[in-house]
């Protein structure tokens, strides 16, 4: 059997090595996705009084959040670490981005508290201890902001979801109380916290013709409406992403 990680290197660099049509489109969901993961990082350094002078992205994939960060003036010197050679590659040619290396998913080549900011944006859902990969990223960052899928939920439950999501290598199933415990196992507590039931532009992205799109849209507006109005009941439904800034208890 695939060890895990060789596996999601191997998934990542084919998912990085398309076609230039399907690498343009990926690139594109990338982009989009990561305004929302940018404005995330954004509020909840705000409402924790966080201005960072440095910004280390752990698991940057192309550099689509950093590059978000940098059109917002948000998170200072940037810099992304990424376990796939492909995507070093493409990030590191944004200029905005000051550095990017590769790392081997669990270590980090960089001293204690070297940045303000650290920024791990689904990728913990990845691994098999992500507890001990938070507590590296939250050593060598004074700060952590942390997002997750919260898969444990009835549509994530069906074969199609279940099969995706093996295929993009979530290790992971977590609900909220779960991504908690992941905190509080890296040593770290809470500093601010949301949830995101995702855009429309996000939920209607994969969707080709009008009808698609229709249906897409109708299952968004539900879906928001009832994380706004029945949360309890929406995240016991379907996936939401949950983000919170994470600093160790002696501030």
């Amino acid at each position: 059997m695939e060890d895990p990680a060789a596996a999601l290197v191997r998934f990542y660099d084919e998912a990085y090595s398309q076609s230039p049509l399907e690498a343009e489109r990926y690139a594109h969901w990338r982009a989009l996705g990561a305004l929302g993961k940018a404005e995330h990082v954004i509020e909840l350094c705000r409402r924790a009084g966080v201005a960072p002078a440095s910004t280390l992205e752990v698991g940057c994939g192309d550099g689509a959040v950093l590059s978000a960060l940098h059109a917002r003036g948000f998170g200072g010197r940037l810099a992304g670490v990424e376990i796939t050679e492909a995507a070093v590659a493409i990030a590191g040619a944004r200029p905005e981005i000051e550095s990017v290396e590769s790392y081997d998913g669990r270590h980090l080549a960089t001293g204690d508290q070297s940045y303000d900011l650290g920024v791990i944006s689904h990728v913990l859902e990845h691994v098999e201890e992500p507890a001990e990969l938070l507590a590296e990223v939250a050593r060598a960052c004074r700060v952590v902001v942390v997002e997750v899928p919260l898969e444990a939920n009835l549509s994530a439950r069906r074969a199609g979801k279940r099969e995706h999501a093996a295929e993009v290598g979530h290790l992971q199933r977590l609900d909220r109380s779960a991504a908690r415990a992941i905190v509080r196992g890296a040593g770290l507590e809470i500093g601010a916290e949301l949830e995101d039931s995702l855009p429309r532009s996000t939920q209607t992205f994969f969707a080709t013709s009008t009808p698609a799109r229709a249906r897409a849209g109708a299952k968004w507006a539900l879906r928001s409406a009832l994380h706004r109005l029945a949360r309890p009941l929406a995240l016991r439904l379907f996936t939401v992403h949950w983000a919170a800034l994470c600093r160790r208890p002696d501030g």
